[in-house]
């Protein structure tokens, strides 16, 4: 039975075959439901089959929930050439401990980096060696971060912005190549509409002391992952040859900007 928020209303991906990672909360959810309701089939990848479940049963038909570690290299191998995805959004991510500088571990500074970073490392090489059919599209989740920081993140805002880096290598060896497979990076700035933006945007708010809401008012509107869902599937839907496609896009709640 479909979900009255993600009522299928568009048909312009149908016959596409998408694949998200990090599918089970959050970003991804969302991205994994708009994609869905612009007509592609979906496979959610995640280790939670419980959340898997619960969005199959929300979306019903059209819907593959498979449970597995998105940072195994061999996981992203197998799955990608099983499905082939003309579409691959690459969200997994781990939370950062929400710690100053000094007290941060090893472990904990560069959990973003063993966890987001390979993970988009793995993908998209795979998306690249197969490769994926001409025409295809690799979004790559970045961060705000990635350009501003992030001092209460350990490693996060380096690892965020390696993410964009790899995404724009990739994107010269489909050109180099001429695999006509398009990357592209997308860096939302922080909100407390995800369980990651939640538990950052407290820290920085106790950090500065003040409210969260006082801390919040900046950036609003607020981004929701609804939002992001469907940017992403707007840019999935981008006929290349209409029109240049930028390869990086910062998004806030206000909109979408290219940058340079």
């Amino acid at each position: 039975m479909s979900s009255p928020e993600f009522t299928q209303s568009t048909a312009l991906l149908k016959g596409k075959t998408a694949l998200v990672t990090g599918a089970s909360r959050g970003f991804g959810r969302a991205i994994a439901a708009a994609l869905w309701s612009h007509g592609a089939s979906v496979i959610g990848v995640a280790r939670n089959g419980e959340q898997l479940e619960s969005l199959r049963l929300e979306l019903g038909e059209g819907f593959l929930g498979v449970v597995g570690n998105v940072c195994d290299a061999e996981v992203a191998s197998t799955i990608i050439h099983q499905y082939c995805p003309e579409i691959l959004v690459l969200n997994a991510g781990a939370t950062p401990r929400a710690l100053p500088l000094q007290d941060q571990t090893w472990a904990s500074f560069s959990q973003n980096w063993n966890v987001d970073t390979q993970h988009v490392f793995n993908w998209t090489k795979e998306a690249l060696r197969l490769p994926l059919a001409p025409g295809s599209v690799v979004i790559a989740l970045s961060s705000g971060a990635a350009i501003m920081g992030s001092p209460l993140s350990g490693g996060y805002a380096g690892a965020k912005a390696t993410i964009r880096f790899i995404s724009q290598y990739a994107a010269g060896e489909s050109k180099r190549e001429d695999l006509a497979i398009r990357f592209v990076a997308l860096l939302p700035q922080i909100t407390s509409a995800t369980d990651l933006g939640a538990a950052g945007s407290a820290a920085y708010a106790e950090r500065e002391g003040v409210d969260l809401k006082t801390f919040l008012s900046r950036f609003e509107p607020l981004l929701t992952p609804k939002v992001v869902g469907e940017v992403v599937a707007t840019l999935c839907e981008i006929d290349e040859e209409d029109r240049e496609i930028a390869l990086a896009y910062m998004l806030s709640g206000a909109g979408v900007r290219e940058i340079p």
